[in-house]
C-alpha cells in the first residue's frame, strides 16, 4: 500500500461489491492522502457515507460515469482512478443492450476523456472473464472497455495517464452472485436451481479480486490487461457443498433440498475464458497474473515492459475453466468457511 501514500484516489462504482471493498481497504489502511467514491446509487452512497463518516480524508458524490461534465469535475486533483462502475448481469444486459453500451462502453469513453484532461496518474478498469470471445452483449461492453483503455494509452502524449486493464472471474458473494440465490433457497427449503451440470467457473473472494486490482494498478506499464490466476469450481459441486453444509442450519437434512436443472440462460456461456489463444502470443506469465501485452504499442512514448519475478515470457495455451483442474468439495467448503460466504450477513 506505501505505493498509495500521500496519493488522491477516486474509485468508481464505489457502493458495488469490488468498489466497496476498494474502499475499505484504502481508508483501513490509512495511507491515503484523499478518497473519493462516486455512485449513482443514492441509498447505498448514503449507507457508505455513514459508515466512514469518521474518515475526514473520504467524500462520497451522486455522480454517473455517463456524466462527462460531472466526471471532469471530480476528477480534477485525483491521481490515481479505480474505473468499477459497470452493469454487471448478464441477462439484464441482454435484455437493455442500449443501456449497457451507455454505462459500459461510453462510460469508459468518458472515463479516458476525464482523466487526460485532469492528469490523473493511471487509470485502472476493472474487467471480466466474459471479455474474451464474448457470447453476450455484457461480455462485448466489457471486450470494449478493454479495447478503448489500451487505446488510450497508445495514444496518449507526454506525460498522460498511465491505463490498464485488470480481468477476473465470478467474485463469491458478490451481489447476483450464486451464492446468496443458493443460500436464500436452502434456507427456505426450497430446490436449488442449477443451469447446467457441466457448468465450470473461475472464482475468487471480494477482498481478494480488491487486492489484486489494487496490485494491478503499482504493476501498470500502460496499456496491459492483467488477467489474475483464479482456482476453479463446477457449479453442480458448489451446490451440493452449500446444500450439505447449510441445510442442517435450517432443520432440513441434505437430501430434503433437490438440485431442479433449469438450463442455460441466454448468452451464458458452460465454461469461462481468462486468456484467448490470439493473446497468448503476446504475454507475460507473473506469480499472480497473466500480462497481456498490447498488439498495437504506443506511438507518443516507448514502454519496456518489465516486471519484477516474471516466470515466463511465453504462455502457450488459452486460459479457460475447462481447461483447468477444479476444486474437489473439501477445497470448496474450505473456501466457503474461511471467506464466510456461507453467512446469512453476506
Amino acid at each position: 500500500m506505501l505505493f498509495f501514500k500521500d496519493k488522491s484516489v477516486l474509485i468508481t462504482g464505489c457502493c458495488g461489491t469490488v468498489g466497496k471493498e476498494l474502499v475499505r481497504q484504502f481508508l483501513d489502511s490509512n495511507v491515503v492522502k484523499e478518497l473519493v467514491g462516486i455512485d449513482n446509487n443514492e441509498s447505498e452512497l448514503f449507507f457508505l457515507e455513514q459508515k466512514y463518516i469518521n474518515h475526514p480524508n473520504s467524500s462520497f458524490f451522486l455522480a454517473d460515469v455517463r456524466d462527462s461534465v460531472e466526471l471532469h469535475r471530480k476528477f480534477k486533483g485525483i491521481d490515481i482512478v479505480f474505473h468499477t462502475a459497470a452493469f454487471k448481469h448478464v441477462i439484464l444486459s441482454e435484455r437493455s443492450p442500449f443501456e449497457a453500451v451507455q454505462t459500459n462502453i461510453l462510460g469508459v469513453e468518458n472515463v479516458i476523456d476525464a482523466a487526460c484532461e485532469s492528469g490523473v496518474e493511471r487509470v485502472i478498469f476493472t474487467s471480466s472473464d466474459k471479455a474474451v470471445n464474448p457470447t453476450n452483449v455484457m461480455g462485448t461492453s466489457k471486450l470494449m472497455g478493454e479495447r478503448l483503455i489500451t487505446a488510450a494509452n497508445s495514444t496518449v502524449r507526454g506525460k498522460g495517464p498511465i491505463f490498464a486493464s485488470t480481468r477476473f472471474g465470478n467474485v463469491l458473494g458478490s451481489r447476483g452472485s450464486v451464492i446468496p440465490i443458493f443460500r436464500n433457497q436452502i434456507m427456505r427449503g426450497e430446490a436449488v436451481t442449477l443451469t447446467d451440470p457441466g457448468m465450470t467457473r473461475f472464482i475468487m473472494s471480494i477482498a481478494e479480486a480488491a487486492r489484486l486490482v489494487i496490485d494491478s494498478a503499482q504493476l501498470a506499464q500502460g496499456g496491459e490487461v492483467f488477467v489474475t490466476k483464479m482456482p476453479v469450481i463446477q457449479i453442480k459441486d458448489l451446490a451440493e457443498v452449500m446444500i450439505q453444509e447449510l441445510a442442517p442450519l435450517h432443520g432440513y437434512e441434505p437430501t430434503d433440498i433437490p438440485i431442479n436443472i433449469i438450463g442455460s440462460k441466454a448468452g451464458e456461456k458452460m465454461y469461462e475464458e481468462l486468456l484467448s489463444h490470439e493473446e497468448t502470443r503476446r504475454t507475460y506469465e507473473l506469480p499472480q497474473y497473466f500480462a497481456i501485452i498490447p498488439a498495437f504499442r504506443g506511438l507518443y512514448r516507448k514502454i519496456r515492459y518489465e516486471y519484477h519475478d516474471i516466470v515466463s515470457t511465453t504462455v502457450d495455451r488459452p486460459y479457460n475453466s475447462a481447461q483447468e483442474a477444479y476444486l474437489d468439495k473439501s477445497a470448496i467448503a474450505s473456501f466457503l468457511h474461511e471467506n464466510n460466504l456461507l453467512s446469512d450477513s453476506q
